[in-house]
């Protein structure tokens, strides 16, 4: 078995200067855990230099590659299990106790779900990004801030070309600043795609959906979008700021194209044939001063109607785990746990499985897609309500971003407190879970309470 390469670089607490090295390199990706700012996360994740990616576009995806370009009506989660399948003979990531070597690093935006569930497909679009946009990469920077270490990891077919270049762009790292005058600006504030009256409309649609028997609870956001100039990278390094979460990831492409995200939610991580997810389900804002944040948060930890909606939603990904789990391993650790960040505080809840043996992380997430937390249950009526009541395709957001490493292991999140450009176009959504017993009003503001400081960052640099 061929061996990995693998060169310790100097730790820095703060891997923007890390990623700011390798942000002129061809789609250049960082999975961040906001360290400093963030108490929470261990690990970052920097690549580049992709030798394959995929554009998934409804039915059909395109597979490019430094020889070829062709395309593929292939399902898409079968496409990337076949670029992983060559790396999987590789599996050194545990003696090395590092989650990444190499493998697939990229996105699987909520509408990539839609065939799952016989979703129609010809619902407007707010922007052309890719359904799914994913890259097979063939070395890792891994930063452990646990152990406040930072190793390149290259894959044995990494190309000798490339581990030089990668290699010698570390060699200038002690002596590179950060460059903070990138210029970056709005051309105007952010604006709704829906009215508030229409949306407390939709609200009252989605309660007599429920009070009929037709579901239990259902996700419903909306679309707000601005314009700007400038380079995106400085609207994402003051977001991780002001909002730092421990499944935070940016990545930018092409012609003004890119994902800042500033998730706090995992969806599914794979170790040691183990999966587990932590949906979030209740949510409150924080409080201007100490005792007043600790009555907020006390609040979200009695309320019946939000306990009641985490509850639902462990019961469904309990189901959706169960579907690749050994009979009797599915279990929920942790149940309506509090979560606190910047500007809210959220219900958080682990359920955990022990995998089959023949299921790959792949399956597991396909089989789960998209995040039952952002649909609401059950999952098909849900998803059927939202394309009715959203007037536009929520594109990443509510999709999933993340890693599956050549041992098959895998991290994701749910791509909530997201923010996508294409082009010259800004785009965000902000939503919640609607039950019989939400008060429309109040969750007309959680929607907006949810993203009103990832906006501001934005608007205020």
């Amino acid at each position: 078995m061929d061996h990995i390469l693998t060169k310790a670089i100097t730790y820095n607490s703060n891997s923007k200067v890390l990623f700011e090295l390798l942000s002129s390199q061809p789609d250049a990706i960082w999975l961040d855990s906001c360290q400093p700012h963030s108490q929470q996360g261990r690990y970052d994740i920097i690549s580049a230099c992709p030798d394959h990616i995929v554009e998934t576009f409804g039915k059909y995806s395109t597979i490019t590659s430094e020889k070829k370009s062709y395309a593929s009506c292939r399902d898409p989660f079968d496409i990337a299990n076949d670029l992983l399948e060559p790396l999987k003979s590789y599996r050194a990531s545990k003696e090395l106790k590092t989650p990444f070597v190499a493998g697939i690093l990229g996105y699987f935006g909520y509408d990539l779900g839609r065939p799952y569930f016989k979703i129609d497909n010809d619902t407007k679009v707010a922007s052309v990004l890719p359904d799914m946009r994913i890259g097979r990469y063939l070395w890792g920077l891994v930063v452990d801030h646990s152990e406040k270490t930072a190793n390149l990891n290259f894959h044995p077919q990494c190309s000798i070309l490339l581990k030089e270049t990668i290699l010698k762009i570390f060699e200038r790292f002690d002596f590179v600043k950060p460059n903070d005058q990138r210029s970056f600006a709005l051309d105007n504030p952010f604006q709704p795609q829906t009215l508030k009256i229409d949306y407390l409309e939709k609200i009252y649609k989605i309660q007599k959906y429920i009070a009929a028997g037709d579901c239990y609870q259902v996700n419903l956001a909306q679309h707000f979008s601005a314009s700007y100039k400038g380079n995106i990278f400085s609207a994402y390094l003051a977001l991780r700021e002001k909002m730092p979460s421990p499944y935070a990831a940016f990545w930018s492409w092409g012609n003004s194209q890119g994902v800042m995200s500033l998730s706090p939610e995992r969806f599914l991580q794979v170790r040691d044939g183990y999966a587990e997810t932590k949906p979030i389900k209740g949510t409150i804002s924080r409080g201007s001063n100490d005792n007043e944040d600790y009555d907020n948060a006390q609040l979200l930890l009695n309320s019946k109607k939000d306990l009641a909606e985490n509850l639902m939603i462990v019961d469904l990904l309990r189901n959706d785990l169960s579907k690749n789990a050994q009979l009797g391993s599915v279990s929920v650790p942790n149940l309506f746990a509090l979560e606190s960040f910047p500007n809210v505080h959220h219900l958080v809840s682990t359920v955990t499985a022990k995998l089959k043996s023949d299921v790959s992380p792949l399956k597991l997430l396909k089989d789960c897609f998209p995040g039952g937390s952002i649909t609401g249950a059950p999952k098909q009526r849900a998803m059927q309500v939202i394309e009715e009541l959203e007037p536009l395709k929520r594109n990443v957001y509510c999709g999933s971003i993340g890693y599956i490493n050549a041992d098959e292991t895998m991290d994701t999140n749910i791509a909530i407190r997201t923010v996508i450009a294409d082009g010259q176009t800004l785009h965000c959504w902000g939503g919640g879970g609607i039950t019989g017993d939400s008060d429309p009003l109040k969750e007309y503001q959680e929607s907006l309470s949810k993203i009103s400081t990832l906006l501001k960052t934005i608007e205020d640099i």
